[in-house]
């Protein structure tokens, strides 16, 4: 296969993964088309909207009701580390995804659900970046619609959008049959340029303008989703992101605190990760 069909194959499928997220997020989210009609705000959302891998947060809160052994959690434990740091690439995405799917497969789409609304008040809403959820609100102020797009799992993550009072999430799409998920993914995991096909199906479904849009996300792995609209803003950018919106006149928005302390906060986040763990498994052990 030559370098041009292999780039046709994969744009076919990120267009796939897009539409299927698509579809997904606006039956959830019964849309009702506010005053600015041709506008919408997208966000991506770990370490952009919430402080972390809600998938991690997601396993923690599975972990704690027998769903999974103490090696996933571990590594999911890693992981969250590598976020912390603002490392994420797709390989740490697929290793993520074939964890989380086999942890889910059988489960029914309604027990997740439930579990899902008690796990974000139990360990995410207290990580939501304030000045991040601020924006949101501006966006929803002006009557413009405000999507997360994200990895994460579409019932997760509209779980988020809807306690934080946005329209709906595009995420990642688990396929179930007859209510329970079967293991297995429709298309693959909504991740770097499949994100910008969601955000592009998603547009077209409901007549946005995408040169009217903003999208906010913290990773270079969204330049393909920052660059469809026509006001892209880098929250809490890791190196490659911050120097392409330098480069291309990006506005820049950073929450951390002082960017010398990064070194230490992730160093911070390694041995409180390192804790939570070890305190977790004990006390389940002592149930």
């Amino acid at each position: 296969m030559t370098v041009r069909q292999m780039m046709t194959v994969r744009r076919a499928r990120y267009k796939y993964v897009g539409q299927a997220a698509a579809q997904t997020a606006e039956e959830t989210a019964g849309v009702d088309l506010p005053p600015d009609s041709r506008a919408a705000a997208f966000f991506d959302l770990d370490n952009t909207m919430l402080r972390g891998a809600s998938l991690f947060y997601l396993a923690r809160g599975l972990y704690a009701r027998d769903f999974f052994r103490t090696s996933d959690l571990v590594r999911f434990a890693y992981q969250q580390v590598r976020f912390a740091s603002g490392a994420e690439h797709s390989g740490h995405m697929q290793e993520a995804r074939s964890t989380a799917l086999s942890f889910i497969a059988g489960r029914s789409v309604s027990e997740l659900a439930t579990i899902g609304e008690e796990i974000f008040e139990e360990r995410m809403a207290s990580k939501i970046w304030p000045g991040t959820q601020a924006i949101a609100h501006l966006h929803v102020d002006q009557g413009q619609r405000v999507w997360l797009v994200t990895a994460a799992p579409a019932e997760i993550a509209t779980i988020i959008a809807k306690r934080l009072g946005l329209t709906g999430a595009l995420g990642t799409v688990a396929e179930h049959v007859a209510g329970y998920y079967t293991g297995r993914l429709v298309g693959d995991l909504l991740h770097g340029e499949a994100k910008a096909a969601a955000v592009e199906a998603l547009a077209e479904r409901e007549s946005l303008e995408l040169g009217r849009c903003s999208a906010y996300s913290d990773s270079a792995n969204d330049i393909p989703m920052l660059s469809l609209v026509g006001h892209p803003c880098a929250v809490n950018p890791d190196r490659r992101l911050r120097r392409h919106a330098k480069q291309h006149g990006w506005r820049i928005r950073d929450y951390r605190g002082r960017r010398r302390n990064t070194t230490l906060g992730v160093a911070a986040a390694a041995g409180a990760t390192a804790g939570t763990v070890a305190g977790v498994v004990a006390a389940r052990n002592r149930r």
